[in-house]
């Protein structure tokens, strides 16, 4: 079982900008690709970002291209999901989850991921 967890959350002003990280402390991680999803009240989950583990690919929400940026640190064993000119609708719980297989065109389907993080809160406002 491999473990994600997630940092970086926060409250920021609309306008802001704020860099999300996902780990998985204490073991050697290679999935296929790592994601970032959200959810906000009363939302179902939807896909942010995707990254390949070999950082040669990566995906973006049409939401959020041009705005986020999703790069990974494989000597660390991490993936980051930075987050400028958020708005508000940018606020909602942000989640890290990790495929060991899979296919990038798939990447924004939950169902890919066999790995989740517990989420950490983003909430944008004046």
């Amino acid at each position: 079982q491999v473990r994600l967890v997630e940092s970086g959350g926060g409250l920021v002003q609309p306008g802001g900008s704020l860099r999300l990280s996902c780990a998985a402390p204490g073991r050697t991680f290679s999935p296929y690709a790592v994601g970032w999803f959200r959810q906000a009240p009363g939302k179902e989950r939807e896909f942010v970002a995707a990254i390949t583990w070999s950082g040669r690919n990566t995906a973006y929400a049409d939401s959020v291209k041009g705005r986020f940026t999703i790069s990974g640190d494989n000597a660390k064993n991490t993936v980051s999901l930075q987050m400028n000119s958020l708005n508000t609708e940018d606020t909602a719980v942000y989640y890290c989850a990790a495929a060991r297989s899979g296919w990038l065109s798939n990447a924004k389907s939950p169902t890919m991921y066999d790995y989740w993080g517990q989420g950490t809160q983003v909430t944008v406002s004046s």
